[in-house]
């Protein structure tokens, strides 16, 4: 019984000292070119001016309203990397935010619109149309012609 017990310590010590497959000079894939400013700056704009009031409107949820039970989280996706002009010249950005209710998968755009880039004021798409972004937490907002439309 002993000859075998040695050489099975013998093998694993064989293998402990023996060369390594590993790399130490592999070099680590490349890191993700940082996000333009201006996507951030939208990012941030749109967690501020849209967000956080939706957030706060969330609270109040009642667990016997009819209404749509608030997600458990969003997140916001600015989804370009330039800004485009509308017909009067103004330089806007496209965002959409993303939902998940408990451990679901995200519903990518539950919420679309675009943020203007000088300004800052954001507008939501609802049907057809864009509002003001506090229409979603039960402000009048009027739909605004000519907003968040590519110029031609």
């Amino acid at each position: 019984m002993k000859p075998l017990r040695l050489l099975l310590f013998l093998s694993a010590c064989v293998l402990l000292l023996g060369p390594s497959f590993a790399k130490a000079d592999d070099p680590a894939p490349p890191a993700p070119p940082p996000p333009p400013t201006q996507v951030v700056e939208v990012q941030h704009r749109v967690e501020k001016g849209l967000l956080k009031p939706l957030a706060d409107q969330d609270k109040n949820y009642s667990m016997f309203s009819r209404m749509r039970p608030p997600p458990r989280e969003r997140r916001v996706r600015v989804t370009q990397s330039t800004p485009t002009v509308d017909q009067a010249g103004r330089a806007f950005m496209t965002f959409a935010v993303d939902a998940r209710w408990g451990t679901e998968a995200w519903h990518e755009n539950d919420i679309t619109g675009c943020a203007y880039v000088s300004s800052g004021d954001l507008y939501v798409k609802i049907g057809d149309e864009f509002r003001g972004a506090a229409y979603l937490v039960g402000k009048k907002a009027d739909p605004v012609a000519g907003v968040c439309v590519k110029a031609s």
